[in-house]
């Protein structure tokens, strides 16, 4: 999936007070007869210009129920998104369904932007990929449905590893570290047989997750900062090793332009998006002039002894709470995300919103690895001031501060807890 979902960051003040009740009831139901002359449907381009098809299929689906409607779409770049949402909002004028990065949803939700919605009223959403069902959850309500995700999976360079003598992708995370140290040996100086950006969170907190830790953990109703606890250390502490022996790279860097550095040459192997390995193979990213067909994507394997927890990218679809059309949205969102679309959308290459349909891509080697490394996933904490922790940065300079010696392991997790409790409740 060649995008990245833009991480919340908060909404504007403008959304304040927003929460004016629609026709309907608030959890994607009629409270009587709804009469629904025009529905407004709010996408990214992704749908506009890859499965139009799947949409004009929702279209047709809803307007045999109600006959005579106008469905109207609007699409939208991910970064121009969120500030017309924002305005639009403000006024009477709402969209009826709107899709949302998983990551953008909390920031929406807590300040009450989204109508709650009834799960029961949607196909498959008994078995809603755990990352996706997390970003659509607040305070035990739901308030969106999760549209489609993407996953994380390591991917390396086979002829990299052939030459130091490996030829069997690893299982195991034993088999891993060991095939990365004859790399690392063979070829020595400033070359990465794992390029892995430090400032990388997403990868840093599967580390934690993988050794039973967390990031923040819910007490009585409040959330509290968890990095200092034994298992998250533990992960943060195999995460350094990494760090440390495979990144020879710039320890200060981030990873937005790894597909592009992988695509130099100095390095053997990546841990990131599902579509960073294809990336790197375009011509005009590999420098190197050998990449195609030489990279392989892996399941991720964790020093716990099972696959490594990903944290799942995806899109969610939202009914804003001004919506006059709440139950009509609501069945549009589920003919466009239930059973049917979900097997468009998987011919499309995107992995389902759901374990029942992801299963049956472990069956074909085109999908096998990205459908079993999304089995086990893990979210940020869905706590009303998440969207501060990370416009703050708390995780990245935490990350930065460990790998490059400034600050132990500890003491980074300390001062970072300390800066995540002084705002993750507040909304």
């Amino acid at each position: 999936m060649k995008r990245k979902l833009i991480a919340a960051v908060g909404v504007a003040g403008m959304l304040v007070g927003i929460a004016a009740c629609g026709s309907e009831d608030n959890k994607g139901g009629s409270a009587g007869a709804e009469s629904v002359k025009e529905l407004t449907v709010w996408l990214t381009v992704d749908a506009q210009n890859n499965w139009p098809e799947l949409v004009k299929a929702a279209d047709d689906a809803v307007a045999k129920k109600h006959p005579g409607i106008k469905i109207k779409h609007e699409y939208y770049g991910w970064p121009d998104k969120n500030a017309k949402l924002d305005a639009v909002l403000a006024t009477d004028k709402a969209p009826d369904v709107v899709e949302m990065g998983n990551t953008e949803m909390l920031g929406y939700t807590v300040k009450g932007a989204f109508a709650e919605i009834d799960p029961a009223k949607f196909d498959n959403s008994e078995a809603w990929l755990d990352g996706l069902k997390s970003s659509v959850t607040y305070e035990g309500k739901t308030y969106g449905v999760p549209y489609y995700a993407g996953g994380r999976v390591a991917n390396w360079r086979k002829d990299v590893a052939k030459e130091a003598g490996v030829t069997a992708v690893p299982k195991t995370y034993a088999e891993l570290t060991g095939a990365l140290d004859k790399i690392q040996a063979k070829k020595g100086g400033k070359f990465s047989a794992w390029y892995q950006p430090s400032r990388d969170w997403y990868a840093a907190m599967s580390f934690v997750y993988d050794a039973g830790g967390s990031i923040a953990k819910e007490e009585g109703g409040a959330f509290k900062a968890n990095l200092s606890s034994p298992e998250s250390l533990k992960g943060l502490g195999d995460y350094k090793k990494v760090l440390d022996t495979y990144m020879k790279g710039d320890k200060t860097k981030d990873e937005s332009d790894r597909y592009i550095v992988y695509g130099q040459g100095n390095a053997g192997m990546i841990f990131g998006a599902a579509w960073e390995g294809a990336s790197t193979e375009d011509p005009k990213v590999d420098k190197t002039g050998k990449l195609k067909g030489n990279l392989e994507n892996f399941v991720m394997p964790g020093p716990s002894g099972k696959n490594m927890p990903v944290f799942l990218g995806g899109s969610d679809l939202a009914v804003p709470v001004k919506s006059k059309a709440q139950a009509t949205a609501a069945e549009w969102i589920n003919a466009f995300t239930g059973s049917q679309g979900q097997k468009g959308l998987i011919g499309k290459g995107n992995l389902p919103n759901n374990k029942t349909d992801l299963a049956s891509l472990k069956s074909d080697p085109a999908t096998a690895v990205p459908a079993t490394a999304a089995e086990s996933s893990w979210f940020v904490p869905m706590a009303p001031g998440w969207g501060q922790v990370e416009k703050a940065q708390v995780l990245q300079t935490m990350l930065q501060s460990i790998a490059t010696g400034k600050k132990s392991v500890a003491d980074a997790a300390k001062e970072a807890d300390a800066a995540i409790d002084k705002v993750i409740n507040t909304k």
